[in-house]
């Protein structure tokens, strides 16, 4: 395959590391969720970023199966109805690896706009599966989420592919 034009080559991603990263999201979800804007509708939900990243970037590795665990330690963390996260983030990753290929070709700016449908999408779907379960609206500020996914997307992909990027032996010989 061809490298785009002022694409690096990128190290291989470490398993460990995108489990880190998982983690790492599960536990800024719980916390946001714990803290007093919790019932904000307004809040990006950085575990379904981090998914869409890796199954982005690493699509043999994160799947729509992760990505169903996930979403059921978060339905149980929220105590929300059962299956209603799994099925929004096994619906985001299929999203995902839909459009892999092709998002890899686009500049992290392109990029961010081509995942705005793919958040938007995810959010309708979780809200529509919590009004058929007899919640209430949580108002029109549902709608800035994917918003705020789409524009954390250029920093997620700078801080996660940092790891990636450094030369595992350079000298003067060979710069990559």
């Amino acid at each position: 395959m061809i490298m785009p034009r002022g694409h690096q080559l990128l190290l291989p991603a470490n398993p460990l590391f995108i489990l880190f990263t998982l983690i790492m999201a599960l536990l800024a979800n719980m916390l946001v969720h714990m803290s007093l804007i919790s019932h904000a509708a307004w809040v990006p939900d950085f575990l379904a970023l981090t998914l869409v990243f890796w199954c982005v970037h690493q699509p043999r590795m994160v799947g729509v199966g992760v990505a169903f665990f996930f979403g059921l330690v978060t339905d149980v963390h929220q105590s929300s109805l059962l299956g209603q996260h799994a099925l929004t983030y096994s619906a985001l990753s299929f999203m995902a690896a839909l459009i892999h290929r092709r998002l890899l070709w686009f500049t992290v700016p392109s990029q961010a706009m081509q995942v705005l449908p793919i958040f938007a999408a995810a959010h309708a779907m979780e809200l529509a599966v919590r009004m058929m379960s007899g919640a209430l609206f949580p108002g029109w500020a549902i709608f800035l989420a994917p918003f705020l996914e789409a524009v954390m997307w250029p920093v997620v992909s700078v801080v996660l592919l940092a790891p990636q990027r450094r030369a595992p032996n350079p000298d003067v010989n060979r710069p990559l």
